[in-house]
């Protein structure tokens, strides 16, 4: 889950909050040191902490909260403002409106640029986009190859000149191959370095030059910590960036740092990527991510995964076997796999409100369990998908050595088919009571 460890404390801090019926000063201040010392061991600039915290402190005493029938949610609503604050006001889009539009990608060696740029292709695509991959990394070996394969991928062209031409050459000639070709956005995948020198900051400044991107995009391992913060600064000096994109957020060891980098460099978020997947990515909203960590839910980005990935027609024909109680297990794995799509299982959760990291750490969230099930009932005949009530102890044992798995965790599975049933005819049932009574009233509400 994002932020994980800091979530956690913020919650357990804020929580303590929220148990009081009135707050006194010393209260402010005691929760005000447990969450300066959870930001700080995030990875949070110091300079950044103090001030939230100053700032968090002088609104939390005011007359406002103080006298206020819950002064413990006040806190945390102001939290969750200051938060949002520090991590930028707003979702910043990108900005092109030229033809082709460009995005020139750059970053340190490591941080996952040339996987993020065939994601960025990819959710570009999504939005009716016609990208170009251009690879312009002549000097890190197969550099090249690894562009050709996720953009293969994801179905995007790669455009290359090899690796003995000019990166500056091969960006200007990516740029008229997509004019040439009708392509309307051109990524272009520049070479990092260990660590930043002279030498990459003049090609990268020369290939500004020559093709003038409108979007100079950063991309940052936001588990390098307070480094992340420095390299942002020196690329914004000599580049002037319009974007950064922070890659291995799921990762939780000193992922704060992200929430410093807009607070430091001015820099907005634009994107983050988590996970391998090459869909991974979503644009950044700071306002979505700061109820995250707090524990509020983040029920829109939910609702934007479930549009894109879950098939409409399907969700409307499972919502009619529901009803006519004619939920099978083929439609159980269907369900699942589409509930695989969405991401983790942990990440979705967690963009519950009330979902907090403690309440996760008692639901399994393991892949592999996907993937008992879907063999257990891959390993089923058409018949006892359909019917497990005739699913006796000899075709119990045959399942379970046909999916590799055991007559245990065939029982726990159709345990657990039977009692969403049950749950659904429940919930048939209520329904069918809530229309009974409101046609017997005589008003409607």
């Amino acid at each position: 889950m994002v932020f994980e460890s800091l979530s956690e404390k913020l919650q357990s801090t804020l929580k303590n909050l929220t148990g009081k019926g009135r707050l006194t000063e010393k209260d402010i201040d005691a929760a005000m040191r447990e969450v300066k010392l959870a930001l700080l061991e995030a990875d949070v600039n110091f300079k950044v902490v103090k001030q939230f915290v100053k700032t968090v402190k002088e609104r939390s005493i005011g007359s406002d909260v103080m006298e206020s029938l819950t002064p413990g949610q006040q806190v945390i609503k102001i939290v969750n403002e200051e938060l949002t604050s520090m991590m930028g006001t707003g979702e910043s889009q990108l900005e092109l409106k030229s033809r082709p539009g460009i995005i020139m990608m750059c970053g340190l060696q490591g941080a996952g640029k040339t996987t993020t740029s065939a994601k960025l292709a990819k959710h570009l695509k999504k939005k009716g986009k016609k990208p170009l991959l251009v690879a312009c990394d002549v000097y890190r070996p197969a550099a090249i190859k690894q562009l050709q394969v996720v953009g293969s991928q994801v179905e995007v062209e790669v455009f290359t000149l090899g690796d003995k031409v000019n990166p500056v050459d091969i960006a200007k000639a990516g740029v008229e191959y997509a004019k040439k070709n009708g392509l309307d956005t051109v990524l272009l995948d520049t070479a990092g370095r260990l660590h930043i020198d002279e030498a990459l900051m003049e090609e990268l400044q020369k290939i500004v030059q020559e093709v003038s991107p409108e979007e100079i995009l950063l991309v940052l391992d936001a588990m390098t910590g307070q480094d992340a913060v420095n390299v942002a600064d020196t690329f914004d000096d000599q580049l002037k960036l319009t974007g950064v994109v922070l890659t291995k957020l799921d990762g939780d060891t000193r992922g704060g740092a992200a929430l410093s980098i807009r607070a430091v460099t001015e820099v907005p978020i634009k994107f983050i990527a988590m996970g391998e997947k090459l869909d991974q990515i979503e644009v950044f909203h700071p306002d979505r991510m700061a109820s995250r960590i707090l524990g509020m839910g983040d029920v829109l980005s939910l609702i934007e995964k479930a549009q894109a990935n879950v098939d409409e027609q399907k969700a409307k024909e499972l919502e009619a076997k529901l009803r006519n109680q004619t939920f099978t297990l083929d439609d159980f794995l269907d369900q699942m796999e589409q509930m695989r799509n969405l991401g983790p299982l942990d990440e979705l959760l967690g963009m519950i409100p009330g979902m907090d990291s403690k309440a996760l750490k008692g639901v399994s969230l393991d892949n592999k369990e996907f993937a008992h099930v879907e063999a257990i009932i891959k390993s089923m005949t058409r018949q006892e998908r359909e019917k497990p009530e005739i699913i006796d102890m000899s075709r119990r044992k045959r399942i379970a050595k046909g999916s590799g798995t055991s007559p245990v965790e065939v029982n726990r599975l159709l345990k657990q088919f039977k009692d969403i049933k049950k749950m659904m005819k429940q919930f048939g049932a209520m329904g069918k009571q809530m229309k009974k009574r409101k046609m017997r009233l005589p008003f409607k509400f």
